[in-house]
């Protein structure tokens, strides 16, 4: 069974909606678009992601035999709608910021312009997956900022919510700019590296410490970190030097130490002095734990000795700000601008693009969010077509192409965006006078 690539993977109302539309003949060209509402509190800017997976699914839209079966049972949909389901596919285009790239409130970064069914369908799928994705990159890339040069690892696998998202996050924060992941599958599918020590129950399940050390680096002699806290970390330190030289004379050199519990600044700071005092300080430490964008600042701000760093649980989670008010919008159909009104939701109509303006230094200087009939000279239009008549239209940046075009994005942040708390002064978006007035002139218009 397809769990993930299904169209069935969406809201009922989405396949309510089609059959109505498929009805009286409501299948003229439809534009839509995702857009982030606000940012979440402490959060300066967001990375776009999820772009990859958005373009496989529309790609691969289609309902098979066994879906179409299912919904028959159901009886609520008639067979000349089951049979149109049946040769649906995706015909539409796509424009779309370059994913990784910095975006802010009310920035479209998709747009979707397709048959009405087609681009109604994919909603909920398309949130899904843009939403989740630009979640974890924009924390990843807040905790590359905040630990600069320092060995980032993606350790969420197993409190992330569900199989999709631990792979997802993996590549998401990979993409922002952490350095690889523990989580295996991620390594396969992605090509992300992969990095892993050893479990507390590994020690545990030796009688003492340095056994369990020199059983799991000779078996595993390019996986050489001890994880020292299971008991005492600094008692673990100090037992250290006989064994490791042992391993040299055996050919395996040790990487380093990890501590994942306790005071980790000061077993830090305690245990480099172990290491340093008995010649080992080629030996590197490496924390976990808890860790996030706050808890990498205040140790590295605080001095810790700390080289590298498992980032998990409230990386995968986003846990300060578990979910963006984002959105997929109608903004035109049948060659018509249309609004949404409501309160505290009303949207900007038509089709837009995005320019962006640099400064001398090549920093992020301001935006614009304007009716895509408009052209703004000097500003870098930031929507760009990625699929025409259903496919791809330009060969596809890897993951690698798409990491380093994210980290060049981090270093045109203006400094005062980079912090982790809010901003003085917000990064200037703003909307277009001519996209201003065409929601007004819809305003005045009946409904």
């Amino acid at each position: 069974m397809r769990l993930t690539t299904t169209p069935l993977l969406s809201d009922l109302y989405q396949l309510a909606m089609l059959q109505a539309y498929y009805d009286w003949s409501m299948e003229q060209t439809a534009v839509f678009e995702f857009f982030v509402r606000d940012l979440p509190p402490q959060r300066n800017f967001l990375v776009a992601a999820g772009l990859e997976q958005v373009v496989e699914f529309l790609e691969g839209l289609h309902f098979e035999a066994d879906e179409l079966e299912w919904l028959a049972s159901l009886k609520r949909f008639s067979g000349t709608f089951l049979d149109r389901l049946e040769k649906l596919r995706f015909t539409g285009d796509v424009h779309a910021m370059v994913e990784g790239t910095v975006f802010f409130p009310n920035e479209p970064i998709v747009r979707v312009t397709a048959p009405m069914p087609e681009a109604q369908l994919v909603e909920s799928r398309i949130i899904n997956l843009l939403h989740f994705q630009t979640l974890v990159a924009s924390k990843a890339a807040r905790c590359r900022l905040a630990a600069p040069g320092k060995l980032l690892v993606d350790f969420g696998m197993r409190r992330a919510h569900g199989a999709e998202a631990a792979l997802l996050a993996a590549r998401a924060a990979y993409l922002a700019g952490v350095d690889g992941t523990a989580t295996v599958l991620a390594g396969r599918h992605f090509g992300i590296p992969l990095y892993g020590t050893m479990a507390h129950s590994f020690v545990e399940a030796h009688d003492d410490e340095l056994t369990a050390f020199e059983h799991f680096v000779r078996t595993n002699p390019s996986a050489g970190t001890f994880l020292i806290d299971t008991y005492d970390t600094e008692a673990a330190a100090r037992r250290l030097p006989p064994l490791v030289q042992r391993l040299r004379t055996a050919g395996i050199e040790p990487r380093g130490v990890r501590l994942d519990s306790g005071d980790l600044g000061a077993h830090a700071r305690a245990v480099r002095r172990i290491l340093d005092d008995n010649g080992l300080q080629g030996m590197q430490i490496f924390s976990s734990g808890n860790m996030d964008e706050f808890a990498l600042r205040d140790l590295l701000e605080a001095g810790a000795p700390v080289d590298g760093f498992g980032v998990g649980t409230r990386l995968d989670t986003s846990n300060e700000a578990p979910y963006l008010d984002c959105a997929y919008k109608l903004q035109e159909y049948a060659g018509k601008p249309r609004r949404k009104c409501s309160e505290g939701k009303a949207t900007l109509p038509g089709r837009k693009q995005v320019y962006r303006w640099y400064g001398p230094d090549g920093e992020l200087r301001r935006d614009l969010v304007a009716a895509d009939r408009e052209t703004h000279r000097g500003g870098e239009p930031l929507l760009k077509l990625c699929m025409q008549g259903g496919r791809r239209t330009t060969p596809w940046p890897d993951l690698e192409q798409a990491r380093a075009y994210t980290a060049g994005q981090l270093e045109r942040l203006p400094t005062h965006l980079r912090s982790l708390e809010p901003a003085a002064e917000p990064y200037r978006a703003d909307i277009s006078p001519a996209l201003l007035e065409l929601a007004a002139e819809l305003d005045r218009s009946p409904h």
